[in-house]
């Protein structure tokens, strides 16, 4: 397995925080700079506050979320890479990368090096300024 760059500045977004916590310390072990974000609010506060290389949204995110927030971090940052821990992901032009609900930290993990690999995200509308 690629070990993903732990240089990256990571936005972490879930609606419970269980969850979140728990999560986000397994990727601060991993030696990523997270910072943590609940809930929709919680993320738009955090992308208004700072630039991050990657956002990731978790699974405990409602599905609006899930599929708005995309859309909000390519505006505010075309160059943020988005991953999304659900299978929904797929299928939405903003998510440069998705995991299934459920998936390992480690398959998560694999997904961030394969896109830390990637040499262009997704640049599309919101980034254009569409």
């Amino acid at each position: 397995m690629s070990k993903p760059n732990a240089s990256l500045k990571v936005l972490y977004g879930e609606l419970n925080e269980q969850v979140l916590s728990s999560q986000a310390e397994t990727l601060q072990k991993t030696g990523f700079s997270v910072h943590t974000a609940v809930g929709r609010a919680g993320v738009l506060d955090a992308l208004k506050q700072g630039q991050f290389d990657l956002i990731l949204l978790g699974a405990t995110l409602s599905r609006d979320d899930r599929h708005h927030l995309p859309y909000m971090v390519k505006k505010a940052s075309s160059s943020a890479r988005v991953l999304v821990m659900h299978t929904d992901g797929s299928r939405h032009p903003y998510v440069d990368g998705f995991a299934d609900t459920g998936s390992s930290m480690e398959e998560v993990l694999r997904k961030i090096a394969s896109l830390s690999l990637q040499q262009q995200p997704k640049a599309m509308a919101a980034g254009a300024g569409r």
